[in-house]
C-alpha cells in the first residue's frame, strides 16, 4: 500500500509506504466512519517532482469494476435534489448536502501524468493518490478540516461552501449556505478554545470554480485534537446541519456508498498533523473511473444547477487525466 501527496502550496511530494510497523503517518476515514485505512510507517519520504518517475506507477495493476453498480441519470439526481428541498422545507433546515458518483470509461491511463497534471493545475489544494491492495484513489481536495502544530498547539480550519463558475457573480443563495457552515465551525471551536480568531468571508479559487470560505485559528490541547475532528466531521460544507438528522437523510436519499468521498484523510509529519476533507476525488478503474461530486441544498436551490454544479466539480479530476 502506498500514498504519495502534495501538500497546498508545497513543491515537495510526500512518499509514505505502508510497514508491518510504525506510528500512523497517515489514514483514510470514511463519511460514515465506518470504513479506515491506515499506512502504518517510522517516516514520510520528501520527493522532488524529478523522483516520482522512479516510483511504483507503472507496476499499478488497475481493478475491475463492479458491473452491478447503478450510478444516477440527470432525471434521478434531479429528483433527489427535490426530495432534499422537501425535507428542508418540512424541517427548516439551514442546509442538506446531496452528491452523486459521475462514471466515466476510459483506457490506457497514464496514472504518473494524470497526478503530474493534477498537481500542476491545483497548486493550493491536497493532491494526492493512494493505491492500496484493491482499490486506486485520485484526489485534489481543496478543503482543510483541521491543521495542528504540534509545537504551539495551535490548530487552523476553515469553512469552505458555497460554488460557482470563476466567473460569476455571488447571490444570495451562497451567501445563506456559507453562514451557517461558518457558525457551525465557531461554536464548535469555543468547546475546545477560548481564544478563537475568525477572518472575514473571501473568495477561494479551486480550478474552474470558486468558494466563499472563512478561516479559523485556536490554541488546543493536543489530548482534545481527536475529539475537536469528531466533532468537526463531517462537516456542514459535506453534510449539513443539523448534522446527525443530515447524515440519516443523506444515506436514505443518496441511496448508494459515498466510501471515502466527503471522508477525511490524516497526514501526519513531525511537527505537524493535516487532516483534509476528501471532495474532489476519484475512484480508479482499469477501464473506467468514478468521480464523486455534490452540492449544498438550501430552500433557495435550484435543481438543474445543482446538476450542473457537480458537473464542474467532477471536472477537477475528469478534465486533467493523460492517456
Amino acid at each position: 500500500m502506498k500514498f504519495i501527496c502534495r501538500l497546498p502550496f508545497a513543491e515537495d511530494y510526500i512518499l509514505a509506504t505502508h510497514e508491518s510497523i510504525g506510528k500512523n503517518r497517515v489514514e483514510f476515514s470514511s463519511f460514515t466512519g465506518n470504513k479506515k485505512l491506515e499506512l502504518k510507517n517510522n517516516s514520510l519520504t520528501y520527493l522532488k517532482e524529478e523522483n516520482l518517475e522512479n516510483l511504483f506507477f507503472n507496476e499499478v495493476n488497475l481493478p475491475e469494476i463492479d458491473a452491478s453498480e447503478n450510478f444516477p441519470t440527470h432525471e434521478s439526481y434531479i429528483e433527489e435534489v427535490k426530495k432534499a428541498i422537501e425535507i428542508i422545507r418540512e424541517n427548516n433546515l439551514p442546509k442538506l448536502v446531496i452528491s452523486r458518483p459521475i462514471k466515466k470509461e476510459i483506457s490506457n491511463l497514464n496514472l504518473l501524468d494524470s497526478f503530474k497534471n493534477i498537481c500542476a493545475n491545483y497548486k493550493n489544494t491536497l493532491c494526492y493518490l493512494l493505491i492500496s491492495e484493491d482499490e486506486i484513489w485520485m484526489g485534489a481536495t481543496p478543503e482543510i478540516l483541521g491543521k495542528f502544530n504540534k509545537k504551539t498547539q495551535e490548530f487552523f480550519t476553515m469553512s469552505l461552501a458555497g460554488t460557482l463558475p470563476i466567473n460569476e457573480e455571488w447571490s444570495n443563495k451562497e451567501i445563506e449556505e456559507q453562514k451557517p457552515v461558518s457558525q457551525y465551525i465557531l461554536e464548535k471551536l469555543k468547546d475546545f478554545s477560548d481564544d478563537v480568531n475568525v477572518s472575514e468571508t473571501y473568495t477561494h479559487n479551486s480550478g474552474n470554480i470558486k468558494h466563499l470560505r472563512n478561516d479559523f485559528s485556536a490554541k488546543i490541547n493536543s489530548e482534545n485534537l481527536e475529539e475537536l475532528i469528531t466533532k468537526l466531521h463531517p462537516t456542514p460544507a459535506v453534510c449539513g446541519i443539523p448534522k446527525d438528522f443530515c447524515k440519516e437523510k443523506i444515506l436514505e436519499i443518496e441511496n448508494y456508498n459515498r466510501e471515502f468521498y466527503a471522508g477525511y484523510i490524516k497526514i501526519e509529519s513531525e511537527e505537524e498533523i493535516y487532516y483534509f476533507v476528501n471532495l474532489r476525488c476519484a475512484k480508479i478503474f482499469k477501464n473506467n473511473i468514478i468521480a464523486f461530486a455534490g452540492g449544498g441544498i438550501t430552500i433557495m436551490s435550484n435543481p438543474e444547477k445543482e446538476w450542473q454544479e457537480t458537473e464542474l466539480k467532477s471536472q477537477a479530476i475528469l478534465n486533467h487525466l493523460k492517456f
